[in-house]
């Protein structure tokens, strides 16, 4: 069994922001594979279902971003899943183009408030993660100002496509395929002429 947890914050007020954006790839997920994500369990929306023959569970903490971990490790321990093996996280970036992908294996927080929750909490950096870009900060922006502002028109098309890209990701992850969607996903993407 794989949870696969995507980071954002609850309530209205944030929906459709970029520090939200594990949450969007989540909806992605169950829309595509028919899964309601609506049970309440661990301080999160969770859904159960297949993708791919595998049984899932998706994951939106309900906790807000600082205190992902809290959720995920609870849901980790009540679940009896390998969190170096079977746990898929989902987050924001700010260092990607948006839309782009990074798939890792395992690494720092790099300054991401959510991970920095879960890594305190699971005690390893060792978990699968997909970061979805959502563009670099502009210069004299805050950061969290940033984080928790929403996408231009324009923006929202390409991180549709993102979200669809990541919801690919995580199929092949599941199949086993880390090497593979590394491969294809981490390339530098070229923005589109206008």
């Amino acid at each position: 069994m794989f949870i696969i947890a995507g980071l954002g914050n609850p309530t209205l007020q944030y929906e459709g922001t970029r520090h939200n954006v594990g949450f969007d790839v989540i909806d992605t997920l169950a829309e595509r594979y028919n899964i309601s994500v609506d049970t309440r369990k661990s301080r999160a929306l969770i859904g159960k279902g297949m993708i791919e023959g595998h049984k899932v569970i998706l994951v939106k903490p309900q906790t807000y971003m600082n205190l992902s971990g809290e959720s995920i490790r609870s849901l980790v321990d009540y679940y009896k899943v390998d969190e170096e093996s079977e746990l898929i996280v989902i987050y924001d970036d700010v260092s990607l183009g948006v839309g782009q992908l990074r798939i890792r294996k395992k690494g720092s927080a790099g300054g991401h408030n959510g991970i920095k929750s879960i890594l305190s909490e699971l005690g390893t950096d060792v978990f699968l993660r997909i970061k979805v870009g959502v563009g670099e900060k502009p210069r004299k922006y805050d950061l969290a100002d940033y984080v928790l502002g929403h996408f231009s028109k324009e923006e929202k098309e390409q991180m549709k496509e993102g979200y669809q890209k990541a919801a690919d990701a995580v199929s092949m992850l599941l199949n086993g395929e880390t090497e593979a969607a590394m491969n294809q996903y981490n390339r530098k993407v070229k923005p589109k002429e206008a």
